[in-house]
């Protein structure tokens, strides 16, 4: 099983200078092959990467971009790679149209295949650099592993991380058992388990969103493509690593949990895409990190043979009994707690999380409703299970 290790590391004068100069270049390639298969587009004809890789080698003859020669041809390569899968995705009507590369606002990163770097006795060096990188090794590889391929990017912060994919033997599926358990998410609870358990919400964004406003002030302070504004855009960058490394930190904590004590994981199909778009919640939403959990969730399952189910958005989990099966007509956000007619009173999350485990083993039971669910990340596709839209 595929897997990948992040590290921090701290990169000389030199190799922060090379490292900058691959990723403008990267950029710079991505964005003029993409013009390129737009503009074929335009005629009704289609460019493959073999195509873009014979632009990317004429490209290279001339005077004003001979200065792509004086970095690693692999990461442009890779990111002709990266450009055709999206293209794929895009036809596949998985994705959307790419989009061009910004200097400012696009992620910096390059990546490197075997042929472009080397990895002995726990010393990295990448093509077109002389010493090894000084990765700060906060937790071992695989022992007898190396890595496949390597990614090296810089985040908006200034941090600087490398990626080592490898095959992890470590990975294997866990014990089969026979737990199963619903989930609901919430915003005054994260996350509220069938079983009756409620996982708190820990509102990482709240307890810095002071410190994140005041340097934002200060920032908007700043003459634009100054020194000042620079070192305010950095400070201001930091406080949101730390708030989305803290996110995170939970996130894999909670998720690893529940992967490991429970065979078959229940969860509800949101579109948080569209409900950020009510301004009195987008914030909390963003902050609840509903489709990290989700994409969490799903890796892991697959990872360790456990089986995740998607129960449609359109389920009326909240207000249907869990004890009789009766509908309620309406279910306002304001009423936690309602007591159906035949006596039972239910917490409202406890109640959706129960209904959603139901419906869950509906599906498990005689695969009524199953569906393809969406891709995992790192493009592999995993084989999930998802509850369509039906009455109750």
């Amino acid at each position: 099983m595929k897997r990948a290790y992040r590290y921090r590391f701290c990169p000389t004068d030199a190799q922060a200078a090379e490292l900058s100069r691959t990723f403008g270049c990267v950029r710079k390639v991505c964005n003029m092959a993409l013009a390129a298969r737009t503009e074929a587009w335009t005629r009704q004809e289609r460019v493959s990467y073999h195509q873009t890789s014979a632009m990317l080698t004429a490209w290279k003859k001339t005077d004003d971009l001979a200065y792509l020669n004086e970095v690693s041809s692999v990461p442009l390569q890779q990111a002709l790679r990266h450009l055709q899968t999206a293209f794929a995705n895009f036809f596949g009507k998985r994705a959307k149209y790419p989009r061009f590369k910004s200097r400012k606002k696009s992620r910096k990163s390059a990546e490197y295949t075997t042929s472009a770097f080397r990895f002995r006795d726990g010393e990295l060096r990448l093509a077109k650099m002389s010493e090894p990188l000084r990765i700060v090794w906060s937790r071992p590889l695989p022992e007898g592993v190396s890595p496949s391929t390597v990614t090296v990017s810089q985040d908006a912060a200034g941090r600087w991380f490398v990626s080592m994919l490898c095959d992890d033997p470590g990975i294997r599926h866990l014990p089969a058992t026979d737990t199963a358990v619903g989930i609901d998410a919430g915003l005054d609870h994260l996350l509220t388990l069938s079983t009756g358990e409620k996982i708190t919400n820990p509102r990482h964004e709240r307890r810095d969103r002071a410190a994140l406003a005041k340097a934002q002030r200060r920032l908007a302070k700043k003459e634009k493509g100054s020194a000042n504004g620079v070192k305010a855009r950095r400070k201001a960058a930091r406080i949101h690593a730390r708030i989305a490394d803290r996110r995170r930190d939970s996130l894999h904590q909670i998720t690893t949990r529940l992967v490991r004590e429970n065979q078959t994981l229940v969860i509800e199909d949101l579109t948080v895409r569209n409900m950020v778009k009510n301004r009195k919640l987008a914030r909390a939403i963003s902050d609840a990190a509903w489709s990290e959990f989700r994409s969490m969730l799903e890796y892991k399952a697959q990872w360790y043979g456990r089986e995740v189910i998607a129960v449609d958005r359109w389920f009326p989990s909240s207000r249907l009994c869990s004890a009789c099966g009766t509908l309620q007509d309406r279910m306002p956000l304001d009423v936690r707690t309602w007591t159906c007619g035949c006596g039972a009173t239910h917490d409202r999350d406890v109640n959706a999380a129960k209904n959603l485990l139901a419906a869950g083993r509906a599906v498990a039971a005689c695969g009524a409703g199953v569906r393809p669910q969406r891709s995992s990340p790192g493009g592999q596709s995993a084989m999930k299970q998802e509850v369509s839209r039906r009455e109750p």
